[in-house]
């Protein structure tokens, strides 16, 4: 739930014990956290390539070089966009579902893919530079909010698998390594969407 995002930012240890210990559905998880968090990132693209553009440096004479999106084609573009963002949520549950299969305590997949929401919490605050979507801003934001989500899966994965710390590592890079795999497609979609948008569609 919302409430979770403060303590995953502040104390992340003692947050994922609490999260460990609830019983959360998938549909109530996805209705209280994962539709309005990934609609961080969604709006915030719909905004900045609409009223600001993208900025491409300047041209030859010292004018911003912005590239924008029709408001018509970027509702397209957002609706694709978030269900592209819900669907690497439940495919990062999945992930991690499949990687405890040979752990004593495997948790089951409805609390996979609710410790796959609240690991991509940062990555999701992290959409909000696309507001003013400068190509080195965003990549920063990204590379932020990339960090602090492996410092959660580092903190957090070991005890929801129940698992020592050792064995905890590897679950957690081996997470990490898909994550990231599944990251690295969603944003090469995603500048395909929203900085080619208006010729793809």
């Amino acid at each position: 739930m919302i409430h979770h995002v403060w303590g995953l930012l502040t104390h992340p240890n003692r947050e994922w014990q609490q999260i460990r210990g609830e019983n959360e559905t998938i549909s109530h998880f996805y209705g209280s956290h994962v539709l309005l968090m990934a609609a961080i990132p969604v709006v915030c693209a719909f905004i900045g390539t609409t009223v600001v553009g993208w900025h491409f440096g300047t041209n030859e004479d010292g004018l911003a070089k912005t590239v924008s999106v029709s408001p018509t084609t970027a509702v397209l573009l957002a609706i694709i966009f978030y269900a592209l963002i819900l669907g690497a949520i439940w495919l990062m549950g999945n992930v991690i579902h499949w990687l405890a299969r040979r752990y004593p305590e495997r948790p089951d997949l409805n609390h996979c893919v609710v410790f796959a929401g609240y690991m991509a919490t940062p990555m999701f605050l992290s959409g909000v530079v696309a507001l003013y979507p400068l190509v080195w801003l965003c990549l920063l934001a990204g590379i932020a909010g990339l960090c602090y989500t492996a410092y959660l899966v580092y903190a957090g994965l070991p005890s929801f698998l129940a698992i020592d710390q050792h064995e905890g590592m590897r679950a957690s890079s081996a997470a990490l390594a898909i994550g990231v795999l599944v990251l690295e497609a969603l944003l090469a979609i995603t500048v395909l969407l929203w900085g080619y948008g208006a010729s793809l569609v």
